[in-house]
């Protein structure tokens, strides 16, 4: 049997390895799979060692390290802590190098049973020993693709110094793409390790060296790194300086268009296809391309700004070390000269805006301000801010955490002392290194390798490994809500051998190395080892490192001074750039369409061309005498070869049909019309000083085509403001509250809402005004703040005061007592007033209820070293706190143990457990016998009455132990928190024991606040036919609960629940595979009749309206992994969400968000928008057709990759509803009128063509053929698609229903276009054959005698007709008429006679000489163009006469109504999301708003009636025609007017689950009776004796009250 493997080290060669220290079977080089092994080296090998990891082949070169002896580690000594809050560190303070400690030595190995494989001994031939380990993988890394290796070696020099100057991309790489795509069609696999290369590279591993040089098989032969990482400094835009040029014109002439029109260019260089001046013809299209260029510039440069903002962004490094895991490119002197510039513009740009502007001035104030306190902070060592007066302790799950601070340097040294010197990662017996500091430097200058330091509220530069802190323990907060959408903070785990790192010294006396696996999309998975030489024997140690320990990019640190971590990932290897992924360049719907408009039109161009050539071919063959003198020199002389040259002729000739200047309008179009939403002032947010700013100008007409809308929950629709509403206590509810969710159930019941919202909001708020005078005269509360009181009832002021019974009164104190008590949250003194105390909680629930007690009179004030410090109505009580159970997902619940002293000093004491958590969860605990039925019957009924408000429920409950059970369980549990393996699994199984027979106190309900107006814009843009689907990578019951407060759910709902696992699903399987395969057919099945078959989702396809039953699927991240896994599941899937009205999709990642919308936007082809805040919604923005990012204190990520960037939710309504309608009937009709304005004046050159043997001459002078486009008819179709408007904002806004011809796409399709295309033929004829017929053989002639049959004079006739018809076309077509149109009309026309009559009196225009005199003098001129432009324009506008007479559309008959004067009542811009918003009261009851509009057929052909529920505050009799209407004008009925819920339902319409046994009858019937006598006393509000939604599975925040307290009979 071989030795034992020696791991690859920075230290010596034969480093013997113990057991005991293991590194989980990897060496520092090794993979994170289990089919990796070293082969045996054969000669041809030589000396490079071969390492194969699933199928890939690592090559290094193997050479014996230098050996490192081991110092005598015999006595060390701590010196001191680095001031963490300045720029720089200095030199330790005098008196803190006094306090030095000695720190004992004793043997401590750290466990590393991370992987599960093994190794095994090989034979070794030298140099390294081999490790060959068990492959669990199969065969499945057999078709795993080999990585490539190949060398780039160029640009590598010697610069005087000796040093390689580098300038080179890579010395060694793997051949793949640098690329980062959110994800591959629908898969969600970037979040498993099976996924492709471009999401998962975990297996491309790396091996990161602090303070040690590199291996030499990691150096190349210069002594580079052979590993290249990529630069932190981010890009989201498409273009650099660099590639700007050539990357935009190879996209612009992507356009077929574009290629077309430089052929014909090339083709005009030859003299023998006729054009008579090149270079002039080519202006066109050079001044498009140049136009277009400009426009993408500036458009991408406002991306631009935003990445040097992030870039930019300052952090502390440590410098004085070298950093040996990256090449230092010797920086040429251009780049620094261009460097030197843009930090002098910088920097010059910043002076200007701070010393001259007001607000430039305030923020320099304000951060020097913030700059004297934190170093104020920082040097005074005394307890931390946050606990100032009480000492400095932090609650851990079962002892005190001490910050570090300077009482507490002794208790820091005894921590320290709890591990070995081999433990510690420290050596103390090396000299710090004088020059290492912290130093500001860029975000863009971070490197793999470095040491950063990140400070309170400063985002995390890079994915870093945590290795110390400012708590002792090494713990930190992170706020990951741009990273995955949660808003409680996450605790973070520095490693145990690296949390005595203190300073900037300690840092500089470690040596170690991470063995890391490669960059992947996964938000919560990592793998890795920290390794170090033990300082004691030199043995290697090694400490697992897992996702607890890294902090990620983007997340924000709170509530803990510093942290300090080593980056492992930067830039485009981040997980939030990777599920970022690459800004797309996206191209509107009507864009890719008109690519078929614009092949159609080729078809037709080559019909005409290949006629041309044909006849002009023939001609030449029977007459070819005739034009021996006009051959085209020695490729002349046949029929066929006049026949070819001739079709090119011909192309070169009727090329105008396919217009060139369409496209360079539609770009002036587009940014019009993003110019007028940047300056739209009801789109911009005051509080942010933020207008709507789109960042893509070429997708305005997208947003009036949107059907559905997947929207981020946290930071989008809320707020992320929790308020504390009301609450239960002994079966008595306390508290008024009017929320979002009761308005919108009120509203569905008939009432209306402003006025009771307006009624019920003063009387709360005069209940506010009296309970703040009677708190002030209760007690003398130090903490109370009525700015903050958010709970408002004067009742439970009254019951504290004891005027309901002292019974009464100690159940309210015990209540808010345990409300101060049972948390986690911690205090610091406020900025501005430092006695007052701020909140900082892990969850903004905790802080609601903290405060609310707080409010009360039950303030915590801090942490002791042994408990809680609570101020009781202005006396401060300190409560020793045994332990603290934290609250985690499974258990959805948290507890504290209180120690109860004994009466008298001999009597025992007792421990007091208090536990909050979801209702449900208490419930199931509560004692059978100690709790009072009746009382769990009416805080049933109170939940669930706060539960149909939208609220979110908690309940309290408490457990007295005697102080023997307490110490047997504590022993338990102390044995839990010391395992090693599973601890969370047998702390859950410990607190269980512990958790039961619970009595309840009561409960609490607190409010999610939402943005403003978010009910309301939900409300509209389903009216408008919009579907709105939520995306959030919060929990279910919080999504539920948001979900019925913005009235995306309703309470006359069936929520149809998708989840791969639980007790209710084990019917339909073990393999989530299989659970939610069944679910999902059980679904369709049962509730819609679908088998999920093919024809069925075509037919999905074709249907457009709003699903017809009540339905809302709610599904979460592990059952969407597999719904999206496989053709046919995504298919029923798709169905299932298509038939209903809502779908919440809960705990996603930021991948899943984007499979499902390219999910529902490929399949179903409809047009998606998507709309975010934080990092973790950018690849879903990116996307999506349309992607809004809002701008807020978060979420920069999210606005920099949007198409559209505004300040809230609501203004997405007025975006899609006004704007994107406007930009989409504009655009839809202005490209067919271009088209047929073009098609007038080439087959006029055609029709010509017939009587000259199509021989290429012009019937029109040539600067007509330049200036039609340009000056006689594009300014009216431009100004109809810039200007036009169907109706006013505030009509579009009233009537949302006018927006779903968008989602038909009835404005813009193949249909249309081959019609106006028809109509522009017809028109073509009457043009040219009018003034033919008339002066054909000089039938007219002028007074002298001299004719008008010249083709120039004809053209001029041709050309007048066409010109004046087209733009009264334009003028007629349009919705608007102003003056401002009528103005441009005209100057259309006098353009075209004012260059008639200017050129033709120039002898330059040769034969065209005097042609404006002799053409424009004739009566018969005027008497043509007057027949020619009525014959041209009547057929059509008599065709659309008797169509809008008796077959008027939707929109005509709003416009007649709004011309009408109807909507005159409201002021121009009014917008009913606007919570300000002016008050009509002039308004029909809600039985006029309940009749439905119909819609048009589809633009599939198929009619599909839809019900419109209109706006409340317009008067059905409006859209009746019941003022004044006109015959002929009329509404469609074709459904019946919705049933109305009644104000109050009886108890005995209530649902009810189905109990088989007599107790579930008796407990039934009891509470029936229990929920009568509290209508009866008025203990419950009528108003909301409602249906409760009803779902198909246990669901959290759902219950009804008798499913609560059937939660108490179940067996436990």
């Amino acid at each position: 049997m071989s030795s034992p493997s020696k791991p690859t080290s920075p230290f010596v060669d034969d480093i013997e390895h113990e057991s005991g220290s293991a590194s989980n079977g990897l060496s520092s080089m090794s993979p994170f799979d289990d089919s990796f092994q070293f082969e045996k080296p054969s000669s041809a090998h030589g000396n490079i060692e071969v390492a194969k990891t699933g199928g890939s082949v690592l090559k290094r070169q193997s050479k014996p390290m230098k050996d490192i002896s081991t110092p005598d580690l015999s006595k060390v000594t701590f010196d001191g802590i680095d001031d963490y809050s300045n720029d720089n560190d200095i030199n330790d303070d005098d008196e803190l190098n006094g306090k030095k400690t000695e720190i004992h030595e004793h043997e401590n190995e750290v466990d590393d049973d991370l992987h599960s494989f093994q190794a095994t001994p090989m034979p070794n031939t030298g140099g390294f020993e081999d490790v060959e380990l068990d492959n669990n993988e199969g065969s499945n890394n057999d078709s795993q693709a080999d990585h490539k290796l190949k060398r780039v070696r160029f640009g590598t020099r010697r610069n005087k110094s000796g040093r390689i100057d580098i300038n080179r991309s890579k010395t060694l790489k793997w051949a793949k793409k640098n690329f980062h795509n959110a994800i591959d069609e629908f898969s969600t696999k970037e979040d498993s390790l099976e996924n492709s290369a471009l999401q998962n590279r975990s297996d491309e591993l790396r091996t990161v060296y602090y303070n040690l040089p590199l291996p030499e098989d990691m150096l190349d032969e210069d002594g580079l790194p052979l590993a290249v990482y990529p630069r932190n400094k981010i890009r989201t835009t498409k273009y650099t300086p660099l590639t700007f040029f050539p990357k935009n014109i190879l996209f612009q002439f992507h356009n077929f268009a574009n290629i077309y029109f430089l052929i014909l260019l090339i083709l005009g260089a030859f003299q023998i296809f006729g054009v008579t001046n090149p270079g002039f013809a080519s202006v066109p299209l050079i001044v498009i391309v140049i136009i277009t260029a400009i426009k993408d510039g500036i458009e991408d440069s406002r991306r631009t700004v935003l990445d040097l903002e992030v870039n930019n962004t300052r952090t502390h490094i440590l410098s004085g070390v070298k950093n040996e895991n990256v090449a230092v490119d010797n920086v040429s002197l251009w780049r620094r000269f261009k460097k030197a510039n843009t930090r002098a513009l910088i920097k010059i740009f910043e002076y200007f805006s701070e010393n001259l502007t007001a607000a430039g001035r305030e923020k320099k104030l304000q951060k020097k301000r913030e700059e004297l306190r934190r170093k104020r902070n920082s040097r005074s060592f005394g307890p931390r801010g946050s606990l100032d007066s009480i000492g400095s302790y932090r609650m851990s799950a079962d002892f005190g955490r001490p910050s570090l601070d300077y009482e507490n340097l002794n208790q820091t040294m005894s921590q320290a002392n709890r591990y070995n010197d081999g433990e510690n990662l420290v050596d103390r017996t090396l000299q710090p290194n004088p020059e290492c500091r912290f130093a500001k430097d860029y975000w863009k200058n971070v490197k793999v390798g470095d040491i950063v330091r990140v400070h309170n509220n400063d985002e995390i530069p890079a994915d870093m490994i945590l290795l110390s802190t400012s708590d002792v323990d090494g713990a930190c907060y992170v706020e990951t809500k741009n990273l995955d959408g949660e808003t409680n903070l996450k605790v973070r785990q520095s490693l145990k051998c690296s949390k005595i790192i203190k300073s900037s010294r300690d840092i500089t006396r470690t040596k170690f190395w991470v063995e890391s696996e490669g960059p992947h999309a996964n938000l919560y998975s990592y793998q890795g080892n920290f390794k170090w030489q033990d300082t004691q024997n030199g043995n290697i140690r090694n400490e697992p490192v897992n996702i607890n320990n890294l902090l990620l990019r983007g997340c924000t640190l709170r509530n803990t001074k510093w942290a300090m971590g080593m980056v492992i990932f930067t830039g485009d290897d981040t997980k939030i750039m990777i599920n970022a992924g690459v800004t797309p360049t996206k191209k509107s719907r009507i864009s890719r369409e008109l690519n078929f408009s614009v092949i159609l039109n080729f078809v037709l161009l080559f019909i005409l061309c290949f006629t041309a050539g044909i006849v002009n071919g023939v001609y030449y063959k029977q007459k070819p005498r005739s034009r021996d003198y006009f051959e085209f020199g020695t490729i002349g002389g046949s029929a066929s070869t006049n026949g070819f040259v001739s079709f090119w002729v011909a192309v070169i000739l009727y090329q105008s049909l396919v217009p060139i200047s369409l496209y360079i309008s539609v770009e002036i179009i587009k940014t019009a019309q993003a110019i007028f939403i940047y300056t739209d002032v009801l789109l911009y947010n005051a509080k942010l000083d933020y207008p709507c700013t789109p960042k893509s100008w070429n997708i305005s007409d997208d947003l009036g085509q949107i059907e559905y809308i997947f929207s981020d929950k946290t930071g989008t629709l809320t707020q992320n403001v929790m308020e504390f509403k009301k609450c239960t206590i002994n079966g008595v509810s306390y508290g008024r509250a009017y929320t979002e969710a009761l308005a919108g159930l009120r509203k569905r019941q008939g009432v209306d809402v402003e006025s009771e919202g307006r009624r019920e909001k003063e009387e709360i708020a005069k209940d506010r005004e009296t309970m703040i005078d009677e708190l002030r005269s209760m007690s003398d509360n130090t903490q109370f703040c009525p700015e903050d009181l958010t709970f408002v009832s004067k009742e439970i002021v009254e019951d504290l005061k004891g005027s309901s019974g002292d019974h009464q009164q100690k159940c309210c104190e015990h209540f808010l007592l345990a409300l101060a008590l049972c948390h986690s949250v911690l205090v610091e003194p406020n900025k501005d007033d430092p006695k007052k105390l701020d909140i900082k909680a892990q969850s903004p629930d905790e802080s609601a209820l903290v405060s609310t007690a707080r409010q009360l009179g039950y303030s915590f004030v801090g942490s002791s070293k042994s408990g809680l410090i609570v101020e009781i109505q202005g006396v401060q009580k300190e409560f020793q706190v045994l332990n603290v159970l934290e609250f985690n997902s499974s258990r959805k619940r948290m507890s504290c143990i209180i120690k109860i002293p004994g009466s008298t000093p001999k009597d025992e004491p007792k421990a007091l457990l208090i536990c909050k958590g979801a209702d449900s969860v208490i419930y199931s605990r509560l004692d059978r016998t100690q709790n009072d039925a009746t009382l769990l019957e009416k805080t049933a009924l109170h939940l669930e009455e706060y539960a149909t408000e939208g609220l979110r429920t908690l309940c309290l409950a408490q457990r007295e132990l005697t102080w023997s059970e307490y110490e047997r369980w504590v022993k338990t549990y102390d044995v839990a928190a010391a395992s090693v393996t599973n601890r969370e699994e047998e702390l859950d199984k410990v607190t269980d024991v512990i958790e039961r027979e619970l009595i309840l106190l009561g409960g609490t309900a607190i409010e999610d606040r939402l943005q403003d107006g978010v009910p309301d814009s939900i409300a509209l843009l389903a009216e408008a036919g919009i579907k709105l689907w939520v995306l959030t990578g919060d929990k279910v019951e919080t999504a539920i609960n948001i979900g019925f407060s913005c009235n995306v759910l309703n309470n006359d709902m069936e929520l149809l629940v998708v989840k791969a696992s639980g007790e209710d699903v084990e019917e339909f399987g073990s393999d989530p595979i299989q659970v939610v395969n069944n679910l999902v057919t059980k679904y369709l099945r049962e509730k819609f009749g679908m088998s999920g078959s093919e024809e069925e989702l075509k037919e999905a396809k074709r249907e457009h309206g709003l699903p017809q039953g009540n339905f809302a699927v709610i599904i979460d991240g592990d059952a969407l992994k597999v719904a999206l896994n496989g053709e046919e599941m995504r298919r029923k899937f798709l169905l299932l969400c298509k038939n209903c009205k809502a779908v919440l999709c809960c705990r996603v990642s930021p991948a899943q968000k984007a499979a499902v919308v390219k999910l529902v936007k490929k399949t179903l082809d409809v047009m998606t928008l998507a709309i975010g805040d934080g990092s973790n919604d950018v690849a879903m923005i990116q996307s999506a057709d349309v992607g809004v990012g809002i701008a807020g204190e978060e979420g920069r990520q999210a606005v920099m990759c949007s198409d559209y960037a505004i300040g809230q939710f609501r203004y997405v309504t007025r975006l899609v509803l006004v704007h994107g309608k406007w930009c989409y009937k504009r655009l839809a009709e202005m490209i067919p009128q271009f088209f047929y304005k073009n098609v007038i004046f080439t087959l006029s050159l055609f029709w010509y063509g017939i009587y000259n043997n199509f021989d290429g001459s012009y019937l029109f002078e040539y600067t007509y053929l330049t200036f039609y486009n340009l000056a006689f008819t594009s300014v009216p179709v431009i100004l109809l698609a810039v200007l036009d408007q169907d109706v006013s904002d505030t009509v579009s806004m009233l009537v949302p229903q006018l927006y779903r011809v968008g989602i038909l796409r009835k404005e813009w399709n193949q249909t249309k276009f081959l019609w106006y295309m028809l109509d522009g033929v017809y028109q073509s004829v009457i043009c040219f054959f009018f003034p033919y017929l008339a002066y054909h053989k000089n039938m007219v002639v002028t007074e002298n005698g001299l004719g008008l049959d010249h083709r120039y004079f004809v053209g001029v006739f041709v050309t007048a007709i066409a010109v004046t018809s087209c733009n009264f076309y334009v003028f007629m077509e349009q919705y608007r008429w102003d003056w401002f149109c009528g103005l441009f009309i005209c100057l259309s026309l006098a353009v075209f006679y004012g260059w008639t009559g200017i050129w033709t009196s120039s002898s330059s225009s040769n034969e065209f000489y005097k042609g404006a005199a002799r053409v424009f003098a004739q009566p018969a001129y005027w008497a043509v163009l007057f027949v020619g432009v009525l014959f041209c324009l009547l057929p059509r506008f008599t065709i659309d006469c008797i169509r809008k007479i008796f077959y008027p559309k939707d929109i005509e008959i709003v416009r007649e109504m709004w011309l009408r004067g109807d909507f005159d009542l409201y002021p121009q811009g009014y917008d009913p999301t606007d919570p300000s918003r002016p008050r009509i009261n002039e308004i029909r009851p809600l039985t006029d708003f309940k009749e439905p509009i119909s819609l048009d057929t589809h633009f599939d052909g198929v009619s599909h009636s839809q019900e419109t529920i209109v706006t409340e505050e317009i008067p059905m009799s409006i859209l009746n025609g019941e003022q004044g209407s006109r015959k002929g004008y009329r509404v469609s009925t074709t459904l019946e007017r919705r049933d109305q819920l009644s104000p109050v339902t009886t108890t005995n319409n209530l649902p009810r689950r189905s109990m088989a046994s007599a107790r579930g009858n008796k407990l039934r019937t009891s509470l029936d009776r229990t929920r009568e006598e509290m209508l009866a006393n008025h203990q419950l509000d009528t108003r909301y004796s409602v249906e409760r939604a009803r779902a198909s599975l246990d669901l959290p925040g759902i219950n009804h009250a008798e499913t609560l307290l059937s939660q108490r009979s179940r067996d436990r």
